[in-house]
């Protein structure tokens, strides 16, 4: 799908249809309401028309134009950029709907040309090939904005990373185990100009990373461990950002089984390393300024007769010893290795993304990333990012004393707390021995990284959350 960007008026251009976000107090478009009878007006004044988030009004026709389809979008009384965002995907999702071929985004002065370019892209997005499908029949975007078409270009490249992200998490687990990742993000990362490496079990075990094994070893399937770098040739920092992702192809708990009801999900536990992957292709193909390399940790957590036992104790890649207390609390031991080896690699500063607790849902909900970390700087940076392309983000107190639960009796930590109590962050402070002071921050996606139910703007699957806040961290870095 193509997006370009006219700033010129609208009815110069042979468009099939004509979306229009607008906030609920903003006053119509006046030539197109004179064009029109005065129907927007109308519509607003007798409460057909309120503009609330994510309302959508048809008006089937624009007389004397090619206008078949005007669709009058809500984005509230007070819209952010995560409304504006929404309403993109809309437009082109209700388009689609329309079996137009072209659709016009008309939008206020001062929008961020960027941000709806993302939000029209995120709107394409179709699951992923296991049922028959129409064509999608848009195939142009054009926003009527005053704004530098490189805007355009910028927000298509962060999407199409998001896009991968998403549709990486919705393939099933049989045919995207940890050797079938690793090969796909080899492909993705040399597409964008990466470097590439992949490191099997064998070289795991040469390696030492004996938590990340450990949580491998019951399946027949052995795990992976993918570097993919991007270097600048004119970096404007000495800093080397590590982006790092959980990616457990499929969770079943292992011998700490998990109930059957929803298990088909935990084909996304892979999340964060989809994310990070989406992440670090777009950063490739944007080359912002800043050093940035990628750690994606893969395996799949089965139950066998080769399987980790609740009991044992394991030895992670920083020497540090692991009681797995439970199976199902894996994500952790593989990430504790992928974040050793980004510091032996130079890390000057460490994000990870993953599905990593249950816990976090009960606290946020599937409204905001749990935040976390031991570094105020880097977490406000990325709550900041976030602000600015409408993805929330929480901050997760990281006290001392959360610790005390992860450590262990038989060895120097645990996997598992002997309770419930603040889950989210007690997997944080066992991440944390891993950073050996690097600043750091976690992202708890667990909550986000699954869309339930259909939005106006997303069909229900993977939300691709975060990719387009880490891009923007790497584009802005030391602003």
């Amino acid at each position: 799908m193509k997006i370009t960007i006219h700033s010129g008026n609208w009815e110069e251009l042979d468009i099939d249809a004509l979306a229009v976000p607008q906030a609920a107090d903003a006053t119509p478009d006046a030539a197109l309401d004179a064009r029109l009878g005065g129907l927007l007006g109308e519509l607003r004044d007798n409460g057909e028309w309120t503009g609330k988030a994510g309302q959508c009004t048809l008006i089937h026709r624009v007389p004397e134009s090619s206008v078949q389809r005007l669709f009058l979008l809500g984005v509230g009384a007070e819209p952010m950029p995560r409304h504006w965002f929404a309403a993109a995907g809309q437009a082109v999702r209700q388009a689609a709907k329309a079996k137009c071929r072209s659709v016009a985004i008309l939008l206020p002065e001062g929008t961020d040309a960027r941000l709806i370019a993302e939000g029209a892209i995120y709107g394409m997005h179709q699951p992923s090939g296991y049922k028959d499908q129409k064509p999608w029949p848009v195939e142009e975007v054009i926003l009527l904005a005053g704004a530098e078409p490189a805007e355009a270009d910028r927000g298509q490249l962060t999407a199409e990373g998001i896009n991968l992200a998403r549709e990486l998490v919705e393939i099933p687990a049989n045919d995207l185990g940890p050797e079938e990742f690793a090969m796909r993000a080899a492909q993705e990362g040399a597409a964008a100009g990466l470097e590439v490496e992949v490191f099997d079990e064998t070289a795991l075990a040469e390696m030492g990373a004996g938590a990340l094994l450990a949580v491998g070893q019951g399946s027949v399937r052995p795990p992976r461990l993918v570097r993919l770098s991007y270097v600048p040739e004119n970096p404007t920092s000495n800093d080397h950002l590590f982006l790092v992702g959980k990616g457990i192809t499929f969770d079943t708990g292992g011998l700490s089984l998990k109930p059957p009801g929803g298990m088909e999900k935990m084909k996304y536990d892979m999340g964060g390393a989809g994310t990070m992957l989406g992440a670090i292709t777009a950063i490739g193909r944007l080359k912002p300024g800043v050093r940035v390399s990628c750690l994606l940790a893969m395996a799949e957590n089965m139950p066998s007769g080769t399987a980790t036992r609740p009991g044992d104790i394991i030895t992670a890649l920083n020497g540090k010893t692991i009681e797995v207390i439970n199976t199902d609390a894996e994500g952790r031991l593989v990430l504790a290795d992928a974040l050793t080896y980004a510091t032996r690699l130079g890390a000057t500063h460490i994000v990870n993304a993953a599905t990593l607790t249950g816990a976090v849902s009960v606290a946020l909900g599937s409204i905001r990333v749990a935040l976390l970390g031991n570094d105020k700087d880097l977490g406000d940076a990325i709550a900041l990012r976030g602000r600015q392309c409408g993805e929330r983000f929480w901050p997760l107190p990281m006290d001392p004393e959360y610790l005390d639960a992860m450590r262990g009796d038989m060895s120097d930590l645990r996997n598992a707390s002997p309770d419930r109590k603040a889950g989210t962050i007690t997997a944080g402070k066992f991440l944390e021995q891993f950073v050996d002071g690097t600043p750091w921050a976690h992202l708890d996606i667990a909550g986000t990284c699954w869309v339930d139910k259909a939005q106006p703007n997303c069909g229900k699957g993977a939300s691709g959350v975060a990719v387009r806040t880490l891009v923007r961290l790497a584009e802005g870095w030391g602003e």
